[in-house]
């Protein structure tokens, strides 16, 4: 009975543990969007992998950005589109896949400011970081409360 219950505990935490890198990666996906709104450039670059991959679709940033440097470059030419200062934001509903292997987590956006954005994100995280961004223009998308 007791090799019983040793294997189903061993069960149940191998099972939930996709659940909770799925739950640590979400709220590391809303900080990086907080940071986004902030235009806070050290916050967002917190949580990029050394060779992360970027693809900005859409607008003046367009192109496909692979590691730390080069991602920083995008962000401080978007944060200076806005004088540095925050934008305000509205989120849509952040929605976390997970397995072992990773998560994804992706979201609507409405950036205000002095240009306007309206985003389709997808941020993919492995080991934690984040390693893969999708930044999608999608001028026509909607956040909802």
């Amino acid at each position: 009975m007791t090799r019983l219950l040793i294997a189903a505990f061993a069960l149940l935490c191998a099972l939930a543990q996709p659940a909770l890198a799925g739950a640590l990666d979400e709220a590391k996906a809303k900080a990086h969007l907080d940071a986004v709104a902030a235009g806070d450039l050290e916050a967002l670059m917190r949580d990029y992998t050394e060779d992360a991959y970027m693809d900005w679709v859409g607008g003046p940033l367009d192109g496909r950005y692979h590691g730390k440097a080069a991602i920083r470059a995008v962000w401080q030419k978007f944060i200076a589109t806005n004088a540095g200062k925050p934008r305000p934001a509205k989120f849509g509903k952040l929605e976390p896949y997970a397995n072992p292997k990773g998560a994804s987590v992706e979201a609507g956006a409405e950036y205000g400011g002095a240009v306007p954005v309206n985003v389709w994100h997808v941020l993919i995280y492995r080991d934690a970081r984040l390693a893969t961004e999708i930044w999608q223009i999608a001028p026509a998308l909607k956040v909802s409360p």
